[in-house]
């Protein structure tokens, strides 16, 4: 059995792309081209980050050119990034970030609440340790049935009372069937299997001992 991601930087690249706050917008444009990702972040003296500049941020110079007849949307935010030619201007600041002890969920959580595709990872002093982005997250779905199932086993193996069950796997669906007297033990029993990575959803196959 392979062992579980459970936080950031379990999944988390350890050494990200950054750039400085001085750093070009053609610069910035090579690297985001180079590296494939939409999005760097903007350190500072040792290595703290103070900002995320992404493709949305560097959009409002081409969305200003005349030929397309329109002023940008977001003005004045936009028409200041439509000028700008440093990461300083461009970035969006403060930057969203996370701590690589934080389980993926929070880091899930974050993303999707804020609307940002990847987070910056940061240690107590802000200084960068990784990235982490919503392709790291999904990985933990690319977990095979055999190891899931192995997991879930030794989840049930801890618990009291489950005895009789047994977890059936397949394409990350939990399958929990078999005996269980209490059924008070149901809600906990489920909660601890799907808190398990990559399991995708729980079925309830339980029957009276």
């Amino acid at each position: 059995m392979t062992t579980s991601p459970h936080v950031v930087s379990d999944l988390m690249t350890h050494t990200p792309v950054a750039v400085g706050s001085q750093a070009s917008y053609k610069e910035i444009v090579q690297l985001l081209n180079r590296w494939k990702v939409s999005a760097l972040p903007v350190l500072a003296g040792e290595g703290r980050v103070i900002g995320v500049v992404s493709e949305a941020d560097l959009l409002p110079k081409e969305a200003r050119r005349p030929d397309e007849g329109a002023a940008p949307a977001n003005a004045p935010t936009d028409a200041a990034k439509a000028g700008a030619v440093r990461a300083e201007d461009l970035m969006s600041s403060p930057a969203i970030t996370v701590h690589a002890d934080a389980p993926l969920a929070e880091a899930a959580r974050i993303m999707a609440r804020r609307r940002v595709k990847r987070l910056p990872v940061v240690d107590g002093g802000g200084l960068l340790e990784g990235i982490i982005s919503r392709g790291d997250l999904l990985k933990v779905f690319l977990r095979s049935d055999e190891d899931i199932g192995a997991e879930a086993a030794a989840v049930l193996a801890g618990l009291p009372g489950t005895v009789g069950l047994e977890a059936r796997v397949v394409d990350g669906v939990v399958t929990l069937g078999g005996a269980l007297p209490d059924r008070t033990m149901v809600p906990l029993v489920a909660r601890a299997v799907r808190a398990i990575a990559g399991v995708v959803d729980i079925r309830l196959d339980l029957r009276h001992p």
